[in-house]
């Protein structure tokens, strides 16, 4: 079965060569129950071990069957130790934080044995050892003697042929160990059974042959009485650990040593809380940064604001809107959005005080006013800035105090209605910036009159004269009046210069609307003209036009209903406004899967350097963060686990290849890993809704996007798994016994 040709074992060790043994010529046979006896140092465990194929030999042959081992290289020891070695060690070598069924089950488990085959072997091992009524203590409860019964039965749960049995009766009672080398020489009946043992006397009435050694060398190789040789056997039908097996061992480790996965826990929460603390400051500096960008056809910058249109380029229906209005994640829809972009005058009475901004809906102000209070009639408003601001933060009074009209780009005020600021709100920081002013409806429907040419192309075609109004057009306007007649124009009384006989009365007027969106035109009759002496009568207008005439004398005033044809075709355009930061790329998605074409106002910003610098800060530090975590980490652990090497010796010891014992570990610090990490997520959540209160993680909140959470947690995985590659890249670098003998 087993001959050794020549055999020598040595040690090297801080460059001193130390011999096991030295040429050593044995034969093993099945049936053969066999003492080696010697003194201290004499090579007995080594030559045991080398024999099960935990140690190697680096002199002469050893054959199995007939075949040599010289060229085995690590997977074949482990080949040889699942198929034809069960050991039985002096300290046992069992798991204290297993059951006595655990330790049992645990061999079956590594050879890929089924869960319910594994059962009924363990429970008929048990019976056999005398300790089905210790199946689920713990080892660690048991006395000396129990454990060696749990060390034989395990050695016997693969039935391989030959057992190794290093001081089986070392640490035993005289009773005790009577009954265990019993039960060894009824195996070795079967099998090739070969123990250590210092004390011959107790074992000589039961074997059948006794090899003494001294110095590493053999002495004396004696029978000591006949056996009955056995050839035929049948080699253990073995197979590889299951993959729900591996998951479920790496689970039961993970929590089987308590003080142990805290300590890994701490380590694990460390990397999770430090990474995810130093990536939200940077995406909070990178928030901030990007806010302080600026665009050129968007005035409102927030960031928390989408700008969307149908990807047909049709009006949105009435039902559209209250769905899109419905939508999670959506605080508010803002139609005729391009209201908000625009920057409006007002002026008080005498042109002495002007206040200019962007506006935005008083149906969207939803914060207390901190100075004076929020409107109640439809011309009042509140407007927002910056405390520093000159009028805002000291002569606020001043505004309070006046009344404002309205201007269009030329400076012209609408003398037609009247506006009353009787509300400021400061901003957060004191940093300057814009006025924001907000409007009542009524006043936001009479600013689109004035606002819708300028996203348009507008075409007069006046008796075959044509002209191109642009936005900023200082000589025509189109301009709503109530007292026209639907279907009429009043035009300036120079444009009769160009109509036939100078009469333009009943001559027709078109007006052609060109956008992106829609095409419109439509012919007036010109049914009156006004001067500077009638056009308050004829247009019911107040003395400072007709005082100012020459700023409005290319007015051409038409019916609100006409100019609705011509420029309110219906809705093309919207902006909605998401409830929070965080929300906003699943809005995004959502708007995108919903035929609708977004624009998310924050990426049309252009940026400082500011913002480039604060990236690629973040990528810099975060990386060198990561590496730092990575070796700190992998020390802290590599202590910890420490006290778990033996376990992991034991698992190679047992017939466990080393790909096993590594992804026990990897699969334990993965367990760890994502306890911790999703411990954070389930704080950071409770944190959202307001059940715990913790500042920092207020700022994870804040600026972590879903995208974040993905991104950290592949690193976080991807740094454990790592850990345990590199830890067990080192463990189990050497032979199984080697490992075991660094850790004992």
């Amino acid at each position: 079965m087993i001959k050794l040709k020549n055999v020598s074992k040595f040690y090297y060790s801080k460059g001193v060569i130390a011999s096991g043994f030295v040429k050593v010529n044995l034969e093993f046979n099945l049936g053969e129950f066999i003492a080696i006896t010697g003194e201290s140092g004499s090579g007995k465990t080594t030559l045991l071990n080398v024999i099960g194929g935990l140690d190697t030999y680096e002199e002469g042959e050893m054959y199995i069957n007939g075949s040599e081992t010289s060229h085995y290289v690590t997977k074949d020891w482990e080949k040889y130790r699942r198929e034809y070695i069960g050991n039985i060690y002096q300290n046992f070598n069992l798991i204290n934080s297993y059951t006595v069924y655990q330790n049992v089950e645990l061999v079956l488990t590594l050879n890929g044995v089924s869960k319910k085959e594994r059962k009924a072997k363990v429970l008929k091992l048990l019976e056999e050892v005398d300790l089905v009524k210790f199946k689920r203590t713990k080892v660690s409860k048991l006395s000396g003697g129990q454990k060696q019964r749990v060390a034989i039965a395990r050695a016997l749960a693969k039935d391989t042929p030959i057992i190794l049995a290093d001081e089986p009766t070392g640490n035993l009672d005289k009773k005790s160990a009577l009954s265990i080398i019993k039960l060894l020489s009824e195996i070795a009946k079967e099998k090739l059974v070969i123990i250590v043992t210092h004390n011959y006397e107790q074992v000589e009435e039961y074997v059948t042959r006794k090899i003494t050694m001294h110095d590493g060398k053999v002495l004396e190789d004696k029978k000591i009485k006949d056996y009955k040789q056995v050839t035929n056997y049948e080699k253990a039908s073995l197979n590889n650990i299951k993959l729900i097996d591996k998951i479920h061992l790496g689970i039961r480790n993970t929590f089987n040593i308590i003080p142990k996965f805290i300590l890994l826990f701490l380590v694990y929460a460390f990397i999770v809380v430090s990474l995810m603390t130093e990536y939200s400051a940077f995406r909070k500096e990178e928030y901030e940064a990007s806010k302080d960008g600026y665009n050129y056809i968007f005035s409102n910058t927030d960031d928390k604001r989408i700008v969307i249109k149908k990807k047909d380029k049709t009006p949105f229906s009435t039902e559209e809107i209250t769905k899109l209005k419905n939508a999670k994640n959506i605080d508010y829809v803002l139609e005729n959005d391009f209201l908000v972009d625009q920057y409006f005058n007002m002026a008080n009475d005498n042109n002495s005080l002007w206040v200019s901004g962007n506006i935005s809906s008083l149906e969207f102000f939803k914060d207390k006013v901190d100075v004076g209070r929020l409107p109640k009639e439809a011309n009042e408003i509140v407007i927002k800035g910056s405390k520093d601001d000159y009028y805002l933060g000291t002569k606020f009074e001043d505004l309070f105090n006046n009344t404002f009209y309205l201007s269009d780009d030329t400076g012209r005020p609408d003398k037609s209605f009247s506006i009353k600021i009787v509300g400021i709100k400061y901003l957060d920081d004191s940093i300057y910036e814009d006025y924001t002013l907000y409007f009542s409806k009524e006043v936001l429907d009479r600013l689109l009159f004035q606002t819708h040419e300028r996203y348009s192309s507008v075409t007069i075609d006046f008796m075959g004269h044509y002209h191109e109004m642009t936005d900023y057009d200082n000589d025509y306007k189109i301009v709503v009046n109530e007292n026209v007649s639907k279907g009429e124009a009043y035009i300036p009384e120079f444009f009769r210069l160009s109509c036939p006989n100078n009469n333009c009365f009943n001559c027709t007027l078109n007006i052609s609307v060109k956008n992106i969106y829609f095409n419109s035109s439509k012919d007036l009759l010109m049914t009156k003209t006004y001067n500077k002496d009638n056009i308050d009568k004829v247009l019911h207008l107040d003395n400072y036009i007709k005082e100012n005439f020459s700023n409005y004398d290319g007015m051409i005033y038409i019916n609100k209903d006409d100019y609705n044809e011509l420029f309110n075709k219906g809705t093309y355009q919207m902006s909605v406004f998401v409830d929070d930061y965080q929300n906003l790329e699943s809005v995004v998605n959502y708007l995108e899967k919903n035929n609708y074409k977004t624009i998310s106002i924050k990426d049309t910003l252009v940026n400082s350097g500011t913002l480039q610098i604060i990236k690629i800060l973040k990528t810099v530090i975060t990386g060198v963060l990561i590496i730092v975590m990575f070796f700190i980490s992998y020390f802290v652990i590599r202590i910890i686990l420490k006290s778990r090497n033996i376990y992991f010796s034991i698992i190679r010891m047992l017939g466990g290849t080393k790909k096993t014992a590594k992804d026990l570990l990897i699969t334990e610090l993965f367990v760890v890993s994502n306890i911790a990490y999703f411990v954070f997520v389930i704080i950071a959540y409770l944190q959202r809704i307001d059940i715990l209160h913790i500042n920092f993680i207020d700022t994870v909140n804040r600026y972590f996007v879903f995208k974040d959470y993905i991104i950290l947690y592949v690193v976080v995985i991807l740094m454990s798994y790592l850990i345990s590659l590199k830890y067990a890249n080192k463990l189990f670098k050497n032979s199984a016994m080697n490992t075991y003998r660094e850790e004992m």
